[in-house]
C-alpha cells in the first residue's frame, strides 16, 4: 500500500547530484525530475530542497589556488547557483511545469514575522503549481549564518509548510545499524520517537561533497518527525527512487510521524539557535512541565535564574538546574519583569503551554 502524502518536501543532496569528479550529474537531475513531474501529474504538491550550486560552479570555472575556502565557496555558489537553477527550470519546462527559485539562510527564520512572509511566499507558489527550488543562499552565508546542511534547511521547510513528508535523497539505502561498508549491518526500516543514542551505531563520517552525515540527519528526522511529519532516508541513485519509495517497494528509513504539533510549536523547534535569553527553572517545575499528563506553562515560582535580555514574544531557552537544555518557549513579557518576579507565586505565566516546546528526550 502506497504512502498517501500530499504535501512532499525533497531533499537532494550533494552526493546525489555530484559525480565523483567532484562536477554536476545532469543525467541524475534530469531523472529526479522525471519523478518530480510525474508525483505531480498525481496532484501532488511537492517542495524540492537541492543541493549542487557548488559543483555547478565548479564545472564553469577554475578557482586560484590560494583563493581561501570561504572565497572560493562564495565564488563558486554564486556562479553554480544560476546554471543549477536554469537546467532544473529547462528540464523542468519539458513537462511543462515551472519552477522558482528560493534562496535563504539561517537569518531568515529567526524573525517571526520575516517567518511568516516566507511561508505566505510559498503558499503563492504552490497555489500556482509552481515548484519551489529552494537552497541555502551560500553567497552570504558563511560560519555562523550557516545551516549544519540542507538537512536542517528542509526540516524548517517542512515544518514551516506543515508537510506530509519529508523525502531526504542520500548516497546509502538509509540508516544502518552499524558500518554501511560492514556486510553484516543492516538498514533499519523503521525508527520511532523511543529511539535514542543513534551515535552508538550511526557512523559519525561526513559526505563527500556536503557538510552533514548520518549523526545529524538522525537528529533532524527525529525532531521532524516528533513534529508529525514523517521522515524518509533513502539512496537518491536508485532508480525511480521517489516512485518506489513512495509505493513502499524500496528498502529505506522511515521516521514514524509523533502526533501533530502547533504551527507556532513548529516553529519554536526549529529556532532554539536564535534564542535571545535563558530562563533556569528548578527540578519542580521540570517535573511539572515534562511528567504532566495535562499541558502546564511555566510560571515564576518556578524559575531560579534569568540570562541576557530579552522582550515579549522573543523565544528563550529552558535548562534546568545542571543547565541541561528542556525546551524553548516564547516570552509573555520581558527579562526586566521577569526578573522583577523570579520565584514569586500568583503571577503571570513566563512561558504559556501554547507557545512551549520540549525536548522529546525530557518528555
Amino acid at each position: 500500500m502506497a504512502f498517501l502524502y500530499n504535501r512532499i518536501i525533497v531533499k537532494i543532496g550533494s552526493n546525489v547530484l555530484t559525480q565523483e569528479n567532484g562536477l554536476p550529474d545532469e543525467a541524475r537531475m534530469q531523472h529526479l525530475v522525471d519523478q518530480i513531474s510525474t508525483l505531480k501529474k498525481q496532484s501532488k504538491e511537492v517542495i524540492v530542497v537541492s543541493s549542487g550550486a557548488v559543483a555547478s560552479g565548479r564545472s564553469l570555472i577554475r578557482i586560484p589556488d590560494k583563493t581561501d575556502a570561504v572565497s572560493a565557496r562564495q565564488l563558486l555558489a554564486s556562479v553554480g547557483q544560476v546554471k543549477l537553477i536554469n537546467s532544473y527550470s529547462a528540464l523542468f519546462s519539458q513537462h511543462q511545469l515551472v519552477c522558482a527559485q528560493v534562496l535563504v539562510t539561517k537569518e531568515d527564520f529567526r524573525d517571526r514575522g520575516h517567518y511568516l512572509n516566507m511561508k505566505n511566499c510559498f503558499q503563492v507558489l504552490l497555489q500556482n503549481n509552481v515548484i519551489p527550488i529552494v537552497n541555502e543562499n551560500d553567497v552570504i552565508s558563511v560560519t555562523e549564518l550557516m545551516f549544519t546542511d540542507n538537512d536542517e534547511l528542509a526540516g524548517l521547510i517542512a515544518s514551516m509548510l506543515n508537510a506530509d513528508a519529508l523525502l531526504i535523497l542520500s548516497n546509502v539505502n538509509g540508516i544502518y545499524n552499524g558500518d554501511p561498508k560492514d556486510s553484516t549491518s543492516q538498514v533499519i526500516p523503521e525508527i520511532d520517537s523511543s529511539t535514542t543514542g543513534f551515535s552508538s551505531f550511526v557512523t559519525t563520517q561526513r559526505s563527500q561533497f556536503g557538510r552533514g552525515g548520518m549523526i545529524t540527519k538522525c537528529h533532524m528526522a527525529r525532531k521532524v518527525a516528533q513534529l508529525g511529519i514523517a521522515v524518509h532516508i533513502a539512496n537518491g541513485k536508485t532508480e525511480n527512487v521517489l516512485l518506489k519509495l513512495l509505493n513502499q517497494e524500496l528498502e529505506h528509513t522511515r521516521f514514524i510521524p509523533d502526533k501533530t504539533a502547533s504551527g507556532k510549536k513548529k516553529w519554536i523547534a526549529h529556532s532554539g539557535t536564535f534564542a535571545k535569553g535563558v530562563v533556569q527553572i528548578n527540578e519542580g517545575a521540570k517535573v511539572a512541565l515534562c511528567r504532566s499528563e495535562k499541558a502546564i506553562s511555566l510560571l515564576p515560582v518556578g524559575v531560579l535564574q534569568i540570562q541576557g535580555e530579552f522582550q515579549k514574544g522573543d523565544i528563550v531557552k529552558l535548562v534546568d538546574e545542571q543547565n541541561q537544555q528542556v525546551g524553548f518557549g516564547i516570552a509573555e513579557y520581558g527579562s526586566d519583569k521577569a526578573l522583577e518576579r523570579l520565584g514569586a507565586q500568583k503571577q503571570k505565566p513566563l512561558v504559556h503551554y501554547d507557545y512551549l516546546f520540549l525536548n522529546p528526550e525530557t518528555v
